[in-house]
Parts: C-alpha cells; sequence; structure tokens
C-alpha cells in the first residue's frame, strides 16, 4: 500500500495524483543537502501558487517502492503530475523562477 506524506483524509498517492489539480512531487531525503537547499524553495512557491497546485513531498528511504515505480536516480527530484501524467521532471535544485515558468508552460 502507497501513502503520501502530509496527506489527509487517508488519500494514497495514486489518488492525489489522478486529481484534477496539478501536484508537484518532491522526492527527497532528510540526509540530501540539495534537498534542504529546495524545501524554502517550494514553500515559496507554495505561497505564490496557493490551491492552484498540491506539493507533497515523498521520503524516498521511507517510500523505496515510489522511489523505484518513478525511478528515482538522484535526489531531490521534483515530477508534476496533472490528472495522473507525468508532465514534467527535473533533477537537482531547481530555482523559483524556472519553477513558476514551467508550471505557466504546463497548466496554462
Amino acid at each position: 500500500m502507497s501513502h503520501a506524506a502530509n496527506s489527509p483524509k487517508n488519500e494514497s498517492f495514486q489518488d492525489i495524483i489522478r486529481g484534477d489539480k496539478p501536484v508537484l512531487v518532491d522526492f527527497y531525503a532528510d540526509w540530501c543537502g540539495p534537498c534542504k537547499v529546495m524545501a524554502p524553495t517550494l514553500k515559496q512557491l507554495a505561497e505564490r501558487t496557493g490551491d492552484k497546485l498540491r506539493i507533497i513531498k515523498v521520503d524516498v528511504d521511507k517510500s523505496r517502492s515510489a522511489a523505484q515505480n518513478y525511478q528515482i536516480q538522484s535526489i531531490p527530484t521534483l515530477i508534476l503530475f496533472h490528472k495522473g501524467r507525468i508532465v514534467w521532471r527535473q533533477s537537482g535544485v531547481v530555482p523559483l523562477q524556472k519553477l513558476e515558468a514551467m508550471l505557466r508552460q504546463v497548466t496554462g
């Protein structure tokens, strides 16, 4: 059984990524330096996008099956899902401006 970190109402990861709202998934680990660098950027993105975007974090050490399923080779890896499909993916630290530009392209 897969589950998403910080998800209310016991939603499964699959339920979340299949929703109408775009979902940015941050695959990370607590020991990962670049992941810590990404955290404030994602927080800013969440503040700027409000309820237009959902951001969830998936700890690759605790959710190995999800990491394997999406072939996470390096962290952080960000994957944007829309209605269950992967519409964008990038590994490494991504600047806020690049994330916002990508979201505008993908979601209109």
